[in-house]
């Protein structure tokens, strides 16, 4: 499927196997993430959910998009993520058939969080008037 950018230029979403090599990514972490204690005093007794996992076209690099269900401090543990980012690419190494296992980038999923702002405008008296009228 071709997807028109900006300017003109016709760009492609991800391949199906992209999308698969990414699920097959979240998953895996998010098993690792629910059984591993890990040693990071950061990361003691923290629940870190996997919500999205993107991979590049050439499968060296994967962003991981995390979040803390109720929490918005997911910002403060991402320096503890990324030291612990070779133990998580050696677990993917022993559960993925692939001949490269990505190196892992972490970002923060602040999709829940827009959610609930665009949540909270539709609700506003504002814009419940404006409903209203049409």
């Amino acid at each position: 499927m071709d997807l028109k950018g900006p300017a003109g230029v016709t760009t492609q979403g991800p391949s199906t196997r992209q999308l698969r090599v990414a699920e097959e990514v979240r998953r895996i972490l998010a098993e690792i993430f629910a059984r591993t204690e890990f040693r990071d005093p950061e990361l003691h007794d923290v629940q870190v959910t996997v919500t999205e996992v993107r991979v590049a076209p050439d499968f060296r690099h994967a962003t991981v998009f995390v979040t803390r269900l109720g929490r918005t401090d997911i910002e403060a543990l991402l320096p503890a993520l990324k030291r612990i980012a070779p133990f998580l690419r050696t677990g993917l190494s022993k559960a993925l058939k692939l001949r490269t296992v990505p190196e892992i980038h972490f970002q923060p999923d602040t999709s829940l969080d827009h959610a609930m702002e665009l949540d909270e405008i539709f609700r506003s008296p504002e814009v419940q008037r404006d409903l209203e009228q049409d």
